[in-house]
């Protein structure tokens, strides 16, 4: 094997491109606390984790992937277990270790249960009821990260990336066999409740003009995973689901700039949300999910 082949693999073991969905995680948290400024690097460390989280997913998940998706980098043999769990548990210690170096022991607070979340929800919890909810609270985690030293201040964005992250992960477990009604209902419900607990939000804070961007950035939001959502619902084979499922990865951008932009952040709204509409061209090369 090749040094870019092995570079290509743990790439695809790590799900390369979906981490373009995490910087806006701790961006979003840090825009709503000035004593959260100085935290601008969080992100680094919030991408390790989530790259931590994906590599101990495809361990946990070896023996089901040679079933059913043995195109995966394990069943397939491009890279081993042993690997797999030694990436997983270097990338877990390092962005554990840049939280630190970031934040201190304020952001040690947030990352290290992060970290155990992250590990729990692949070893244990990921086919239990409490899946979707464990996954959630993950992604909430990730954006009281940003703003670790004041993390009240982040609860509003904070329960609405979580929200989005719960649809998302019920109808992920569509992915193979296609969804029940139950899951596709769900995961719209929570869709619609994550935008508006921003509209809320915005509704009793933040200049007109940063409201506007906000709302055009909700609606944008709606629009790229509602529509395709409403979609699985009515049609909920295993293709449908996959594509909702691929579009609520890439659709997460545009929530995240609407916070970003109701605070007043708006280049950084920019950045996540041209994030957004790079990622579709980077998973036709290597899939987010």
């Amino acid at each position: 094997m090749t040094s870019s082949s092995l570079v290509r693999d743990l790439a695809e073991l790590v799900r390369l491109p979906a981490a373009l969905t995490v910087p806006g995680d701790a961006w979003t948290g840090a825009s709503r606390s000035a004593a959260a400024s100085g935290t601008s690097l969080m992100p680094v460390g919030s991408v390790l984790l989530y790259w931590s989280g994906m590599a101990l997913n495809d361990w946990a998940d070896r023996d089901l992937d040679a079933v059913e998706r043995p195109e995966r980098v394990i069943p397939s043999g491009r890279v081993a277990p042993e690997q797999a769990l030694l990436a997983a548990g270097l990338l877990a210690a390092c962005g554990v270790a840049v939280t630190a170096a970031v934040g201190g022991r304020a952001a040690l607070r947030v990352s290290v249960p992060l970290a155990a979340l992250v590990a729990a929800y692949d070893v244990v919890a990921k086919d239990s009821a409490a899946g979707p909810f464990v996954m959630a609270s993950t992604r909430g985690l990730d954006v009281l990260l940003g703003s670790a030293v004041a993390p009240a201040a982040a609860l509003a964005p904070a329960a609405s990336v979580a929200l989005h992250t719960l649809g998302v992960t019920v109808l992920s477990r569509g992915e193979v066999h296609g969804a029940d009604p139950v899951s596709t209902t769900a995961a719209l419900a929570a869709t619609i409740a994550a935008g508006s607990v921003l509209l809320a939000s915005v509704s009793r804070s933040g200049r007109g003009s940063d409201r506007l961007v906000a709302v055009a950035a909700v609606v944008g939001y709606g629009i790229a995973v509602g529509g395709p959502q409403r979609r699985a619902h009515a049609s909920p084979d295993a293709a449908t689901v996959r594509r909702a499922t691929g579009s609520g990865i890439v659709g997460l951008t545009f929530l995240q700039a609407a916070w970003l932009a109701a605070a007043g952040r708006t280049g950084r709204a920019a950045v996540v949300a041209g994030a957004g509409l790079v990622l579709p061209r980077l998973a036709r090369r290597m899939s987010p999910t």
